[in-house]
């Protein structure tokens, strides 16, 4: 389990010098830029903006003017913000690459009696007081701020003081969204990965995939990496002029899968032996796709690092795409995973349950089937590719339209509480036994296979990335939904009625069973239906209406 994260934003005091204003963060690349494609511009400038950064853990009562003005010796300060994680770290980015050399030429190797130091040096650095005395009266003024996910049932309080549910439905999503600040964290994790690959792969760079990019990331999820060898310079060129060529010496190995283990499993000695705060480390080389599993303990999160997983890239792509069409998606997405959580439907730990991606893949499927349709298939957005966007990987095609400029907007304007009533419905009565989920085309395909619920690899075709749900795990998530569909449509479901003391809505949805409310070393409960678990809430409800909702479903003020 990754660590409790906290941020802490600093506010200076009376601090005159070259810090910027932490208000001017967000990129202006969301958009379809000549440069190219918005995702990987996106990418790459946090990448370059993580290249300028150095992680300190802090002593407790830093000063934080005094912090910063002895920084700013190295050179121009862009940003900077503390969070607990193990300790008191701070994230501090300069406006120029050369004050990361200034920092570390300043940077002391650590004395310490009877052990010894791996003198290994990175961005990764702790600040010590010489005078610690000096410090002991000044108060902090750094407010925590906190990044891990609020708990379900504070979660639940505040949806029940919406307006509507559309209201709830965004409101989940803003308070469940990472955060600028975690967003810069997570890349800084990963630049700092980079460091270390690059003692191996001078020309490597290690990118982020999954939930970390593809706008549908949740605070607390874990950290998914991608080294990438691709770009390193001499491959796939031409011989040079002249009557000779030079070719470096290489180790030659049976196959690409077994220079990605072999490889992965260097690194993942290196992050084990010399990489700072890199515990737990795992290499779990045999999977279908190897990689390297840690725990960044400075930071809180837990890693995955894989190699020569391009398909995965284009997978967060193509998410981030979808979640920037129309807000709703992000929205929907955010809501049924959250649902989903909430009744065990997803978990952390790997096992016959629903995936996150499965869900994901099961929103976009039924937004692609309304009437209009709010989003297009695969086929289509490849229909709409120029000559840049065509991509073939690993002999699978790839290839989509990354100019959200060429989309046209839907004329679908169904509101989320009707899309989400719809959800439920649609799969509370989806054939699951005979067809086949595909984004790629966008409607029901007869099942290949006799897997309990099937969802077609958007690029890798033949493979279903549900192979893992067996029928009892896709039994009690068609029955939530046929419950959680028949409780929006009870009488007070749809609006708040009183003061918001009772849940109402999406609050509703996401109450606990009865079989995760039980106490340590009660005998387990029998679930019951959601109609039984909340059937008193519904009746309360009904006897309060006449007094306290008008019919628009607003608030009486």
């Amino acid at each position: 389990m990754a660590a409790s994260l906290w941020m802490c934003r600093l506010r200076p005091r009376g601090l005159k010098g070259p810090l910027k204003s932490i208000d001017n963060l967000c990129f202006k690349s969301q958009s379809t830029t000549a440069e190219g494609n918005p995702f990987y511009v996106l990418q790459e400038e946090r990448l370059e903006q993580a290249e300028r950064s150095v992680l300190i853990n802090c002593p407790p009562k830093t000063n934080e003017k005094k912090f910063l003005k002895h920084l700013s010796s190295h050179g121009e300060i862009n940003t900077c913000f503390f969070y607990e994680s193990f300790g008191t770290y701070a994230v501090v980015e300069f406006s120029k690459k050369e004050s990361i050399a200034s920092l570390q030429e300043g940077t002391i190797i650590p004395s310490i009696q009877h052990e010894a130091t791996v003198p290994f040096k990175s961005r990764l650095v702790s600040l010590k007081l010489n005078n610690p005395g000096d410090l002991s009266s000044v108060p902090s003024s750094i407010q925590c701020l906190r990044q891990s996910a609020i708990p379900i049932n504070e979660l639940v309080q505040r949806l029940s003081g919406a307006d509507t549910i559309d209201q709830q439905l965004y409101k989940l999503t803003e308070t469940y969204q990472l955060t600028e600040d975690n967003v810069r964290l997570r890349f800084l994790v990963c630049s700092l990965l980079k460091d270390i690959a690059a003692a191996y792969f001078p020309e490597c760079t290690v990118k982020l995939f999954g939930s970390s990019v593809n706008g549908f990331g949740k605070l607390g999820c874990d950290l998914d990496m991608f080294l990438d060898l691709d770009g390193i310079s001499g491959r796939n060129s031409q011989k040079t002029a002249g009557p000779f060529t030079l070719e470096y010496q290489m180790k030659r190995v049976s196959s690409e899968r077994a220079a990605t283990q072999k490889i992965l499993s260097v690194i993942g000695e290196c992050i084990d032996q010399f990489g700072p705060g890199c515990v737990g480390v795992q290499k779990i080389l045999n999977a279908r796709c190897p990689l390297v599993r840690f725990a960044h303990q400075p930071s809180g999160f837990q890693c995955d690092l894989t190699a020569n997983n391009r398909i995965a890239i284009k997978s967060s792509e193509l998410l981030y795409l979808y979640g920037s069409l129309d807000a709703r998606v992000r929205a929907l997405v955010f809501t049924v995973r959250c649902w989903a959580r909430a009744h065990a439907i997803t978990s952390s730990i790997p096992g016959a349950w629903i995936t996150n991606f499965s869900l994901t893949m099961m929103v976009i499927f039924f937004l692609q089937k309304r009437d209009p349709p709010i989003i297009p298939t695969l086929d289509q957005l490849k229909g709409l590719a120029g000559p840049t966007d065509k991509q073939l990987i690993e002999g699978h095609d790839c290839t989509f339209v990354s100019n959200i400029n060429r989309i046209n907007t839907t004329e679908n304007t169904e509101t989320l509480e009707q899309l989400l009533k719809e959800f439920f419905e649609f799969y509370g009565n989806f054939s699951f036994s005979k067809m086949s989920i595909n984004i790629r085309k966008g409607k029901e395909q007869s099942k290949p296979d006799v897997s309990p619920l099937h969802i077609q690899n958007p690029f890798e075709q033949p493979l279903n990335v549900s192979k893992n749900v067996n029928q009892t795990q896709l039994e009690r998530f068609v029955s939530l939904a046929r419950d959680s569909a028949w409780i929006l449509q009870q009488d007070g479901m749809s609006h708040p009625l009183g003061a918001g003391a009772q849940p109402w809505g999406l609050a509703a949805l996401l109450l606990p069973s009865a079989s995760q409310t039980g106490g340590k070393g009660k005998k387990r409960r029998k679930r019951e239906p959601a109609s039984e678990r909340i059937k008193s809430l519904l009746e309360s409800l009904k006897n309060n209406k006449p007094n306290s909702a008008n019919g628009n479903g607003k608030r009486n003020h």
